[in-house]
């Protein structure tokens, strides 16, 4: 199967460890994920070469930033699944909870991770700004791809980061722009200052960045503020 040989490439080259297990469950989430997205907008990227390099080798790049043994990650925004289920697939043992504002994402995220009996997850229904009580500051890693501009996905995703944790959003190469603008929002909900870094996807000539918060203060009770007040007035 082609995709198998491309994430057995990219894997290899960010050395990554994988076995048969995490290769039988990309390729039974891809089924899945080509089956759901005939009936579903799911995701733009078709195919066995695209999805395996540019959404699941694409999101395996968060495990050259560390490991994340012993973690509890929240994946805020998660689409289709990424990285959080892509994560969770290389990462079994590791807590996740993978968050959506649609329904229908989420049912498709439950019924994958039963086919490739994932436990230690949990796909949560929910705007991020309206999640429980018990969320906040609680995560050792907060991870978000493709969703806002950094000055809105701060004041979505740092409240559950816990003192000590890093919120990590995934970005496009040009990013420099949303990191200034977005240097006071990250300073008042307890961060410190956004540190970019560059990857290239193995196997193309696609470079992306991660934009990494690590979380010294804690974040004040009136964040995350109602979606219309992040939206007119960000940070």
């Amino acid at each position: 199967m082609i995709l198998v040989e491309y994430l057995e490439q990219g894997l290899t080259e960010w050395k990554i460890p994988y076995d048969g297990t995490v290769l039988d469950r990309f390729r039974r989430y891809y089924t899945l994920l080509e089956k759901t997205n005939k009936v579903m907008n799911l995701t733009a990227i078709e195919g066995e070469k695209d999805t395996a390099q540019l959404h699941f080798l694409d999101s395996a790049a968060l495990l050259n930033h560390g490991t994340l043994e012993g973690k509890t990650v929240a994946d805020i925004g998660t689409g289709a699944g990424f990285p959080g289920m892509v994560l969770k697939i290389l990462c079994p043992e590791t807590q996740f909870v993978l968050i959506d504002s649609l329904d229908k994402r989420i049912r498709f995220l439950q019924e994958t991770c039963e086919a490739l009996q994932l436990t230690g997850i949990t796909c949560m229904h929910a705007r991020a700004e309206e999640l429980p009580l018990e969320f906040r500051e609680r995560f050792d890693l907060v991870t978000s791809r493709a969703v806002a501009r950094l000055s809105v996905l701060a004041e979505l995703c740092i409240p559950y980061t816990r003192q000590g944790g890093q919120f990590i959003a995934m970005k496009g190469p040009d990013c420099e722009e949303e990191i200034t603008e977005a240097r006071e929002a990250v300073r008042r909900l307890g961060g410190k200052p956004a540190v970019k870094e560059d990857y290239t996807i193995p196997g193309t000539d696609v470079t992306h960045s991660l934009v990494t918060v690590s979380k010294d203060g804690i974040t004040a009770k009136q964040y995350p503020r109602r979606w219309a007040q992040i939206k007119k007035n960000p940070l």
